[in-house]
């Protein structure tokens, strides 16, 4: 068996844990964005939790300092109506005018931020309400993840140690080559030549679809050795079918199409 026989055994396996892990990775990632989705209404949470506390802290603030406001116009009142002169009285009147502006200042941030409390309260409402619903889901997709993994778990194994058997048998440097192109093309790491017209020479490649060279295929036939595609870089092989219909003489077969790789 030569080597690019031996590489494809691989390629097949690949291709199947690739699919395998696909479902899981597709899982992991919604279960992912769910995660971060939550954290973010956590985040956003937090934050009007910690507006809410130093608001209702002022608030309480303002009602103290109205409270105390309230003492000292009581206490000038007593004393205004106490007054002996018109001058005491006009001293007094003054003196309660300023506490009640005071007063009235302090009173209207008061309930400014009271308004702002119940707006803070109303999101913050809504904002529990999303961090409910939110975690509902990230269960359902960390659920579905956890399943997912467990129902390919035995096939990856199955597969994993095939792969390292099969990459075992083959030589270091193009088992280098071939796992360096799949890191980079995936998928596209190995492509079938395509058999356009036989008798004209005409052959393709079946990942970036651009002709061959008759000498490529001779290389693919000839040596088995590692045979790269000239334009795209890719693995080139035949199938045992192909490789057979090749090898025999071109007259009177007229064009045949490259059959499947399985």
């Amino acid at each position: 068996m030569s080597v690019t026989d031996k590489l494809l055994k691989v390629f097949l396996v690949d291709k199947q844990l690739r699919g395998l892990q696909s479902r899981l990775r597709a899982a992991e990632k919604f279960l992912s964005d769910q995660t971060g989705s939550l954290q973010q209404i956590e985040s956003k949470k937090a934050a009007l939790e910690t507006q809410l506390r130093q608001l209702t802290a002022a608030t309480s603030e303002r009602q103290g300092e109205m409270a105390r406001l309230d003492e000292k116009l009581k206490t000038v009142k007593e004393r205004m109506d106490a007054a002996q002169t018109n001058k005491e009285y006009k001293a007094f009147l003054t003196e309660m005018n300023g506490f009640k502006e005071a007063r009235d200042k302090v009173e209207t941030e008061a309930l400014e931020q009271m308004g702002k409390i119940d707006e803070l309260k109303k999101q913050l409402a809504e904002m529990t309400t999303q961090r409910d619903d939110r975690q509902k889901v990230a269960k359902v997709a960390d659920d579905d993840r956890s399943k997912r993994a467990a129902e390919i778990k035995d096939r990856l194994d199955e597969l994993t140690k095939e792969r390292a058997t099969l990459a075992a048998e083959i030589p270091k440097e193009p088992l280098k080559t071939f796992e360096l192109l799949i890191r980079a093309r995936g998928d596209d790491a190995m492509a079938q030549i395509e058999i356009q017209d036989r008798k004209r020479h005409e052959y393709n490649c079946g990942s970036c679809m651009m002709s061959i060279p008759v000498e490529t295929i001779s290389s693919v036939l000839g040596s088995g050795r590692l045979t790269t595609c000239v334009s795209c870089g890719c693995i080139l092989y035949v199938t045992e079918a192909d490789a057979k219909s090749l090898q025999e003489p071109a007259g009177g077969k007229g064009k045949s199409r490259s059959s499947s790789a399985g």
